[in-house]
């Protein structure tokens, strides 16, 4: 089946479905009020600070919990209704508006010296669960059930999937002759200096091109957003044989071709040294096969795989593993899945990364002195810095029909919240 207007038509098997439909985004004049970062990129006092500066920033809907006392609780139904009830008067005051039409939009972000540009389209629950849409990572229940709620109460997907594809000529072509012969609906610089730019494709035969494109893509993988995807196949579910049904079988995202992206670093914080002092841990180290090295100055970012740095007592060191073979195995072989595999669970004690309090993770966009300071002031005892996952090795878990160890990569920039909803009702 296939989302076109109220219309339904048929497909074959083996495609992705990426479908154009009436995109809710905000009023042009609105855009670089109501952009907010994900909701899931910043704690309450981070959102309550952003909220009270901007006060049409998207998160009074994201994380609506921000124009609530503290004591309420963040899950609370009424914070879910709160959101709900800003979105609604938000499209009365014309601050968000929805397109009258199916259409698709190109989303192009720019930050720090390099461009990305995704299709914003519909993709398909049914293809989620077929896995034409591939994932890397396990959800969180209780995020999940969060981001559920959220879809339920708002009737809307109030934020997109961030999708990337295997390039596809069509659409790339397609898309770089729109851009080069059309205005953008807006065009600003967001709070953390990236540059939002928007076009809408609302031509009838623009879209069938697109559409015909990505149906020759065999498979979309989930870059960021595996909780809005799996709330999105959540609510599909509930809301099924109702009259919201049809449309809550699909979920908003932005498709970006895999030449496009970078993944940056995803680096561990972790409180405590499980009871070793500074010695006995390194010792600990050496005696799992790896070699250790003080690093003079300071700690450059890491390019090479199987080379970590660590920051103990004030000093970076290099971690290399000493003359480990690999198994070939695509998750087994990541940095990621050797640092909780052969430190992290043997030596600190961190059995499940994904509910332990004593370990955090920090973005690489933060740097390498974000964990500094963090060590510095005590909030943790030693920190881990990584060489950033590659496209190919994303790619490669997700074909496998793997998962990778959470908090495996970082995308950057990410998707700004507040540009893109999807009406399910």
């Amino acid at each position: 089946m296939r989302y076109n207007g109220n219309s339904i038509c048929s497909k074959g098997d083996n495609m992705a479905r990426f479908e154009p439909f009436p995109v809710i985004r905000p009023r042009a004049e609105c855009a670089q009020a109501v952009c907010a970062p994900p909701y899931d990129t910043m704690d309450r006092k981070e959102a309550l600070r952003i909220a009270n500066d901007h006060p049409h920033s998207f998160i009074r809907i994201t994380r609506s919990e921000v124009e609530l006392p503290d004591e309420v609780d963040p899950y609370s139904e009424a914070v879910y209704e709160r959101a709900a009830r800003n979105l609604k008067r938000w499209l009365e005051e014309g601050i968000l508006e929805q397109e009258p039409v199916d259409c698709y939009m190109i989303y192009r972000q720019t930050a720090q010296n390099r461009t990305q540009t995704g299709i914003v389209g519909l993709a398909s629950v049914e293809d989620y669960a077929g896995d034409i849409i591939r994932r890397h990572e396990l959800t969180r229940e209780e995020k999940q059930l969060d981001r559920t709620r959220h879809i339920e109460t708002c009737s809307a997907h109030t934020e997109p999937v961030f999708l990337t594809y295997r390039s596809s000529h069509i659409v790339d072509v397609t898309v770089k002759k729109w851009i080069a012969e059309h205005e953008p609906l807006f065009d600003f610089t967001g709070p953390d200096g990236t540059i939002h730019r928007m076009w809408r494709v609302d031509n009838p035969h623009a879209i069938d091109v697109l559409r015909i494109g990505f149906e020759a893509v065999p498979l979309l993988y989930i870059a960021d957003g595996h909780h809005r995807a799996a709330s999105a196949v959540a609510v599909a579910k509930h809301l099924q044989g109702s009259p919201a049904g049809e449309n809550a079988q699909y979920f908003p995202a932005v498709c970006f071709p895999s030449f496009d992206l970078e993944i940056m670093d995803y680096n561990r914080v972790v409180a405590d040294l499980n009871g070793h002092t500074h010695e006995t841990f390194i010792s600990s180290l050496e005696r799992a096969r790896f070699r250790v090295r003080p690093v003079k100055g300071a700690m450059r970012k890491l390019t090479r795989k199987g080379v970590f740095g660590m920051y103990l007592g004030g000093n970076w060191h290099i971690i290399e593993q000493n003359n480990q073979a690999l198994s070939g195995d695509p998750v087994d072989d990541l940095d990621v899945s050797i640092l909780q595999d052969r430190i992290l669970h043997p030596i600190l004690g961190i059995e499940d990364p994904r509910t332990d309090g004593r370990i955090d993770f920090v973005g690489g966009i933060r740097g390498l002195l974000e964990l500094e300071r963090i060590v510095d002031s005590g909030r943790a005892a030693v920190a881990f810095a990584l060489c950033p996952l590659s496209l190919d090795e994303l790619l490669s878990v997700a074909d496998a029909g793997r998962m990778m160890p959470p908090k495996s990569t970082w995308f950057e920039p990410k998707l700004a919240s507040g540009l893109v909803v999807h009406a399910i009702e």
